[in-house]
């Protein structure tokens, strides 16, 4: 980094379409000569690092419903600059389990899905909205009282879990949100949950300092403003950042390509 160029610490919650997304925005950075350090960390600690003066941006606050808990109190010293998709949480499961009957929560306590569904229910990390809602909807159903466990792990324990139920043609739950690469290659289908447990759509806004706004170049602020990817944009970047190998940086400079021709 040379002594006039603009730098920024961009804090990127360390799930894979989080790091997706972010792919897009570090090169839109780049682009206008903005030199990027990012700082990838769960959901407690990516929000901490925007708190306590660590990170200047952070890629994406899920608002008002998954991360509005750990933004809030902070709200009035960031710019939202742009909603870069509309993510929600949700309980699925395979199409097969769907089309046997399966179409709603409630559904998950009639006795023949007792007899065949797994009743170990994987999730991601704690701080993740979905894990939150998980442990709030088991409670609500009653769904621990017939043999139910949600669990929290890593993202990869959680498709795992659900990969290899589907090559066993098991009944199986997964606790997922949209957008995510499992939907690039699975049919996945929503069960229904009319209580508001879920929360809903949330608008996943990239955020930044106040304090630095003024310092990055007004080209750049005017195209991350104008940068919405959607739901299935941010799945096919996450689908192939995580089953292709392609890094972050290939899949940004690859959609800035796509949104030229």
């Amino acid at each position: 980094m040379t002594s006039n160029e603009m730098h920024i610490v961009l804090a990127t919650i360390d799930l894979s379409f989080h790091r997706a997304a972010a792919g897009v925005v570090q090169a839109i950075l780049r682009r206008h000569g903005v030199s990027v350090t990012e700082i990838r960390a769960p959901h407690e600690k990516a929000f901490k690092a925007l708190e306590d003066g660590t990170a200047d941006m952070l890629c994406s606050a899920w608002l008002p419903g998954s991360h509005g808990g750990y933004f809030n109190a902070i709200e009035q010293e960031f710019e939202k600059l742009t909603v870069l998709y509309t993510p929600y949480a949700l309980w699925g499961v395979p199409k097969y389990v769907f089309d046997a009957g399966v179409h709603a929560v409630a559904d998950l306590l009639k006795p023949k899905v007792l007899a065949k569904m797994r009743k170990h229910i994987q999730g991601v990390g704690p701080g993740a909205g979905i894990s939150r809602f998980s442990a709030e909807l088991l409670q609500f159903y009653r769904l621990s009282d017939v043999g139910y466990v949600f669990q929290t792990g890593s993202l990869q324990q959680c498709v795992s879990a659900f990969e290899s139920a589907v090559s066993k043609g098991e009944w199986v739950v997964v606790p997922l949100w949209k957008p995510q690469y499992l939907f690039h290659s699975y049919d996945i289908r929503e069960l229904q949950e009319p209580n508001g447990l879920l929360r809903g759509k949330d608008e996943a806004t990239l955020v930044v300092r106040k304090s630095r706004l003024d310092d990055l170049p007004v080209t750049a602020v005017m195209e991350l403003r104008r940068t919405v990817l959607g739901n299935d944009a941010v799945t096919e970047l996450d689908y192939m950042l995580s089953c292709k190998g392609l890094t972050e940086n290939e899949i940004g400079q690859r959609y800035l390509v796509s949104k030229r021709r």
